[in-house]
Order: structure tokens, then sequence, then C-alpha cells
């Protein structure tokens, strides 16, 4: 099979070098909105290069993109209507609306299309999601998800970010869903600015909580931070009327226990999500290689990425607002 890359960039790389060691994959080329970056970055792999039209116009039998946000729905469009299976980093659009014009489009193609939302693809959620399933944990009562990164990211990334809540906690949101099978009914999410001036200045913010209801009661919190000095730290604790699962609780966690005598964890914590998730990344691009092949479905929808936006956003409205928002006024 034949793949194509759109995005030269440090992600494009690394998905290159995934679909490089997948059995099947026998062709690729990568392109970039800037030719000289993609001959450069073709040429650190060992791959062919291309300008985005010619890559189109080599019929490949996937796509994969990895160009920059305000890319990824004109690029998502083209690729459909050419009939041609697509794998998209998250997110969709730059915006809700521009999202949901895009979930309609895509929808109106029979074209499978796959978004990254790769902790479908860790160990740890899949057991989770298992273990809940055949009722070890009993009935759920409650959930706990974090996701806070060691040092913030660049300043000015942060304006077209679309916030902590989008950027980051988006994926929090998708898989609660995933895991849980439950969707969110009610959010109440604040925020606070402790760090960078850069953050307030955009109107985001560099801590974030939430109290998410789901459909059947279930409460779950969530917490985030720009400013973990522990650690890269990224978990999901379960808890029903039989047991617990945590995610994330391995070796590397960035914990310390004020109990004596006890040096858990042992191993230095996780740096970033690139290494954290560095087996989910592969793992959900050795599915996408299936799901060109025909034999497998899309295991995330642009239609599942578009129910994780609009808890996101529920999310930012209640942070904004500082009130209870319901999930049906998004959809409205």
């Amino acid at each position: 099979m034949r793949f194509v890359v759109l995005g030269a960039g440090r992600i494009g790389l690394s998905h290159v070098g995934t679909l490089k060691a997948q059995a099947g994959v026998t062709d690729l080329l990568i392109a970039d909105l800037d030719p000289a970056r993609a001959q450069a970055a073709a040429a650190s792999v060992g791959s062919a290069s291309a300008t985005i039209d010619e890559a189109f116009a080599s019929k490949p039998d996937g796509i994969v993109i990895a160009a920059p946000t305000s890319a990824h729905a004109e690029l998502i469009v083209r690729a459909v209507r050419a009939g041609i299976p697509t794998f998209c980093e998250k997110p969709l659009a730059e915006n809700l609306a521009s999202s949901i014009e895009l979930v309609d489009e895509v929808e109106r193609h029979n074209v499978a299309v796959q978004i990254g939302f790769q902790r479908r693809f860790d160990a740890g959620y899949s057991e989770a999601k298992r273990a809940l399933a055949h009722g070890d944990i009993g009935e759920l009562r409650r959930m706990h998800l974090l996701t806070c990164d060691p040092t913030p990211p660049p300043a000015d990334y942060i304006p077209k970010s679309g916030g902590i809540f989008r950027d980051c906690h988006i994926h929090d949101f998708d898989i609660l869903r995933w895991v849980t099978g439950r969707e969110v009914a009610t959010v109440f999410a604040t925020g606070a600015n402790r760090g960078a001036a850069f953050f307030a200045d955009a109107g985001d913010a560099d801590e974030s909580a939430a109290l998410l209801t789901l459909d059947d009661g279930t409460l779950a919190t969530v917490q985030g931070s720009r400013y973990n000095g522990a650690g890269y730290d990224v978990r999901m604790e379960l808890a029903g009327t039989l047991g617990n699962r945590t995610v994330g609780l391995d070796d590397r966690v960035p914990l310390t226990s004020a109990e004596l005598g006890v040096q858990f964890p042992e191993e230095s914590a996780w740096p970033n999500f690139q290494e954290r998730f560095a087996a989910a990344y592969a793992a959900e691009l050795g599915v996408f290689v299936t799901v060109v092949a025909g034999e497998a479905q899309s295991p995330c929808t642009p239609r599942d990425a578009l129910e994780a936006l609009y808890i996101a956003e529920a999310a930012e409205l209640s942070r904004r607002e500082e009130r209870l928002v319901h999930l049906d006024e998004v959809r409205r």
C-alpha cells in the first residue's frame, strides 16, 4: 500500500517512522505546505517528497494528516472527496461550527476517517475499559482524570491552542466516553492563572478543574496543569461498588508518598506525552493501516471527535460564565 504523510514537522516524521515499520506499506511520500521543508524531512528519513497537489495526484491508498490545525478541515474534505481513507491528528477544525460542517461532509461520503486520540490504544485504558465492561469494578460510581504537563508550551502556541479544555482535556473527555460508553450530561468547570502572563492574555488558564455528571449520574472530576513540576502526569481512576482501576499508576508516575518507608515509584517520571504514549501512537497507526486495507472500521471517527469537542466547549463556556452548563446548550 502507498501512503502519503501531509505535514513534515515532528509529529509527521514520527508517523513516517511508524508507517515504515508496518507490514504492507510499500511506498511513502512526504508533503508539506512548504515544499522545501518536505524535501528536507524526506531526505532525513530516506523517503520521497512532493507538494500537496502532487501528493493527492499520486492517488495513495491512505493519507496521514499531521499539518497545522488550520489545514485539517480542508485536507480531510479533499481526501474524502477523492475517496482516500484518512488519518488526522486532532482537532478536526479550528472551531465548533467548522467541526460540525466537516463531520456532516465526511458522513456524506463512504470513506473511512480516523482521528488521532491515541489514548484509545494505550494498554492501561484498554484494560480499564475491559474491567468495567466485564463487571470487575461493579457499578461505576466515580471517576477522576488528570492531564498535567511538567512545563508550559511556547507562548506563541497558547493563543491558537483553543484553551486548556479544548487543547489538553479533550483527550480526557474522549477517553472518558470510550472507557465508560456513557455521555456527559452537565459540566461545571473553572480555571486559574498562576503562571506566565501569556495564558491570561490569551483568555486561557494554566490550572484547570471540572466536575462532570454523566447521563447515568456517575460523577467524574478532571484536573489539569501546565506547571506540574514532578513530571508528566496522565491518569484515570475508576471506582465502583466492587473494586477500582487506575490507569497510569506505574513505576514512572510522578507521585511522592509522604508515608514513611514508602519508596514507590522507583523510576524517573515521564518527561512528556510523546514518550508516555509512544506505544499507543504506534498502535493507532497500525490500526489505521488495517482500516486502509479494508480489514477494520475506523476506531475513532470524526463524530467521536465532535462529541469530545462538545464537552470541551461546555467546559470552556462554564469556566468563562462561572456556571453549570448542560451539554444540550452546546449541541444547539
